[in-house]
């Protein structure tokens, strides 16, 4: 099973060196291992996290495409879809089939169909517009609702630092 992962990971890799969307750097972290990546966001324009670049790791299943990989921020992130631990909590990446809880349907989740890249640019959408409605990080939604302000200054103070001028 692995051998097909190592094959679909190749071809997308070589996908996204051939043709990467703008604000997206990927691959994997080394040649002898396609099941771990690190990937470069960079934070939208017109966003506070506009002109930060974030580093985040995408560890894949041995049977990927069919389950989804685990993403999270290696760059700190104070996100209402970000844990405090940095897990990226999108349905994208929530296993396929229906939702326990019902609050997802099942086309919202993973799909063998998706991609290193549709992840990457959903995430960086995620950045721009966050689902508080299911938020990982509680006091970032509570921020992101209540304080806006507060919100665009600590998520201006991680771009600094993500560019290390703080």
């Amino acid at each position: 099973m692995a051998r097909s992962s190592n094959r679909r990971l190749f071809t997308e890799y070589r996908q996204l060196f051939e043709n990467c969307p703008d604000g997206i750097v990927a691959g994997p972290k080394t040649e002898d291992n396609f099941l771990e990546w690190e990937a470069l966001i960079a934070g939208p324009e017109g966003t506070p996290f506009e002109f930060g670049v974030f580093v985040t790791e995408l560890k894949f299943p041995a049977d990927y495409p069919m389950s989804p990989p685990k993403m999270r921020f290696l760059s700190d992130m104070f996100h209402p879809n970000v844990y405090p631990d940095g897990r990226v909590c999108i349905s994208i990446l929530h296993a396929p089939g229906e939702d326990p809880t019902g609050y997802e349907s099942s086309h919202e989740r993973w799909s063998p169909i998706l991609s290193v890249e549709k992840i990457l640019i959903s995430v960086m959408s995620m950045l721009a517009e966050p689902n508080v409605e299911s938020g990982a990080n509680i006091d970032a939604c509570k921020m992101w609702r209540e304080n806006r302000d507060e919100f665009n200054k600590i998520a201006h103070n991680l771009v600094k630092k993500s560019l290390c001028i703080m």
